[in-house]
């Protein structure tokens, strides 16, 4: 009778494999080619493994497989407007799959992803640049919502005033009729009698 197939996967093998290779690097152990780096004068050599850049790098892979024959023990590749630090942070990257930069270098590290057809590096940066202006775009709106909250409150009091001055008026205008009474008997005399011309009445007030 046949037994059933069971799956044996590791969750840390990656990661392990990944470190190892990483300080296979570091150390200079098995590393099969040198890439030379050089940028406004600025030149530095990087050893490394061709299977993993391969692997991490379209660029590399077509250079490694249309490499007709090897010099020497190490296979030499040389990289130019690429500058140094960024290449360092590109060999961690592929090397430990993360690296940690300045904000200000994010957008060149994207560029050297798309130099080196490096798809992970290149998806990596998209996300973190989209998580940047997302959190730029918040705080431009908090700023904006305090902003707008500070002018309400500042409102608030006049028009709160400018209620209160309509209701003193509207009260007034209740009290003080501005329409003249009907009757000329209604109408006060403030002590002058009704036969007094109008010129005289002028005068006198």
């Amino acid at each position: 009778m046949e037994s059933n197939a069971v799956l044996l996967e590791s969750k840390s093998s990656p990661i392990n494999l990944l470190n190892e290779m990483h300080q296979l690097r570091l150390l200079g152990h098995l590393c099969d080619v040198t890439v030379s780096v050089e940028y406004q004068g600025v030149r530095a050599e990087f050893v490394a493994h061709k299977a993993v850049l391969a692997a991490t790098s379209k660029f590399f892979k077509e250079v490694f497989l249309n490499e007709k024959g090897v010099d020497g023990p190490r296979t030499n590749v040389f990289l130019n407007e690429v500058q140094v630090a960024d290449f360092a942070s590109f060999l961690e990257f592929v090397y430990t799959a993360k690296v940690e930069v300045e904000e200000d270098r994010v957008q060149r590290m994207l560029e050297i992803a798309e130099k080196l057809k490096c798809l992970d590096l290149s998806e990596t940066c998209f996300q973190l640049k989209k998580q940047m202006l997302e959190s730029v775009l918040l705080e431009l709106q908090n700023f904006s919502d305090s902003q707008n909250s500070e002018e309400e409150s500042a409102t608030q009091p006049s028009l709160l005033l400018e209620s209160k001055v309509a209701a003193v008026a509207e009260a007034d205008q209740a009290d003080c009729p501005l329409d003249p009474p009907d009757s000329p008997g209604d109408r006060p005399s403030y002590g002058m009698s009704p036969e007094m011309p109008a010129t005289k009445s002028k005068e006198k007030m």
